[in-house]
Order: C-alpha cells, then sequence, then structure tokens
C-alpha cells in the first residue's frame, strides 16, 4: 500500500513536494490594543511554484514575505520552510538555514558600488570560503541565464536599472537557495527593465526550478506568476491560477483588483 506524506500533494501520479506550509499564522504589532497584520493566514506553496502575492497597503502582504523568509516572527500559528520550523531553529543555525535555503530580492538592488558585478555577485560563496574556480563558474553559468556576462567586469553605476536587478538576482542564486524572496523586485524599473527581469525571473523558475515568491504592486508583474494570492485586511481574500496565457491572467488579476477595490494599483 502506498503511503503519502502529508507534506506532499499529487498530480495524477507526480508528487509535489510543500516548501512552504503557513497554518493559522498572525502577527500582531504593539502592546494593549495591538495591531494585527495577519490573520490566522494559512497557505501552502510547492517546490518550483512562482507566487505571487497582491493586496493594498496595509493589507499584510509584505509582513507575509517577511514572516516566510524568516526576518520576522509570527505572533502564533506555524510555519515550515523546506521541512523546518523556523520558530524553532537556534540562533546560531539560522544564518547557515538562511545562507543555505533562502535568496532575497529586493526593490533597492543593494549591489557595493566599488566592487565589479562579477565580485558582488561573488561574495556570498566568498565569505563561506568557497573555492575560486567553483564560484568563477557558477558566475558564468548563471550570468548566460540572466543575460549579463557583458556586464560582469563593469561596477554597478555603470548598468541600467533592470540590468543592477539582474545582477542582484544572480546574487542570490549563487548559493543555490531553495526559495527565493522577491519584494517589489521591479518597482523601481522602467516597463521594458521590468519584462527583462521577469523574464529572467521566468527563467530560472523553470530552468533551475528555485522558487519564486513575489510580493507585487502591478498586474503585469503578477501575470508572469503561476499562482497569484490576494490579501486584504491582514487575510487572504481569493487566488488566481495561470493557464498559461499571460494576457488572460492579466485581465483576470485586474478584475479581481477591482472587485477588491483596487484602484491604487497599477494597470500596465
Amino acid at each position: 500500500m502506498e503511503t503519502r506524506s502529508n507534506s506532499n500533494s499529487y498530480i495524477g501520479d507526480v508528487a509535489m513536494r510543500k516548501i512552504i506550509e503557513v497554518s493559522n499564522v498572525s502577527k500582531e504589532y504593539g502592546g494593549t490594543g495591538a495591531f494585527r497584520a495577519l490573520k490566522d493566514v494559512s497557505l501552502d506553496i510547492m517546490e518550483g511554484e512562482f507566487v505571487g502575492i497582491m493586496g493594498p497597503s496595509g493589507s499584510g502582504k509584505t509582513t507575509l514575505l517577511h514572516m516566510m523568509s524568516t526576518i520576522d516572527a509570527a505572533t502564533s500559528g506555524k510555519l515550515l520552510v523546506d521541512g523546518h520550523d523556523i520558530a524553532r531553529i537556534k540562533e546560531k543555525e539560522a544564518a547557515r538555514f538562511r545562507r543555505d535555503t533562502i535568496g532575497f530580492v529586493f526593490q533597492a538592488f543593494n549591489l557595493l558600488d566599488n566592487m565589479t558585478v562579477r565580485d558582488n555577485i561573488a561574495l556570498p560563496l566568498s565569505l563561506n570560503n568557497v573555492k575560486a574556480a567553483v564560484i568563477l563558474s557558477k558566475i558564468e553559468e548563471l550570468a548566460g541565464i540572466l543575460g549579463i556576462i557583458e556586464q560582469l567586469d563593469k561596477y554597478p553605476y555603470e548598468l541600467s536599472g533592470g540590468q543592477k536587478q539582474r545582477a542582484a538576482i544572480c546574487r542570490a542564486l549563487i548559493a543555490s537557495p531553495k526559495v527565493i524572496f522577491a519584494d517589489e523586485p521591479t518597482g523601481a524599473l522602467d516597463s521594458k527593465s521590468s519584462s527583462e527581469v521577469l523574464e529572467c525571473l521566468k527563467s530560472i523558475n523553470h530552468k533551475l526550478g528555485t522558487t519564486i515568491i513575489m510580493v507585487t504592486h502591478d498586474a503585469t508583474a503578477a501575470s508572469y506568476c503561476d499562482r497569484i494570492l490576494f490579501l486584504k485586511d491582514g487575510s487572504i481574500h481569493g487566488r488566481l491560477d495561470s493557464d498559461g496565457n499571460k494576457m488572460e491572467l492579466f485581465k483576470r488579476i485586474l478584475n479581481m483588483l477591482a472587485v477588491m477595490g483596487g484602484s491604487n494599483y497599477e494597470r500596465l
């Protein structure tokens, strides 16, 4: 008799492993009369998914991202990342867990202007004393996927915004994380650069199988995702699944935002 783990879901006979499990998670800020940023949120994210999180300002989407990425701790509930209960990880182990499991991409590129792009990308592995030959090989591979081979020996201030973000994505990927958390990764970019960055994210999701969780206000950016979760007032208000038609998903996202009162969203 076949036994199926609770941490797996099945499509046909193919096991889909849960990389993140959020169970009744709440987050409160303040003491008496505390503000509840998240209210008993539950969700699963499968390994290899590209998931978008949308919601108006104050909806709890960034708070949820911070909970899942171990930047902040939940007030109550349970949160597993790659099978680890992150509330129980000891402080000494936390840095290693983040280094080995999680990558971050933010709206601000956080590149060091006094280092070349190559050295910026290499930094996480250099700090962990990985052999130079291994680092250089990984940089070439990832830079090829992200289309920044010709920018490797330049400095960040010589790059366009889109090139900087692709370099930041490359740096986030260099340690082969299982999950990339992206917080408004196209928020500071023009439409052309945004499209290039989103195509790169989609490419690494497909080619490397990296799970990506992206917070965005932008319906165009969200249309690149496999699935979008919509938050409102600290709770999940709805979800949409892609059928592979990006334009159709874009229209459905706009409809969902209209239902939620999304007049403040970008409609690109």
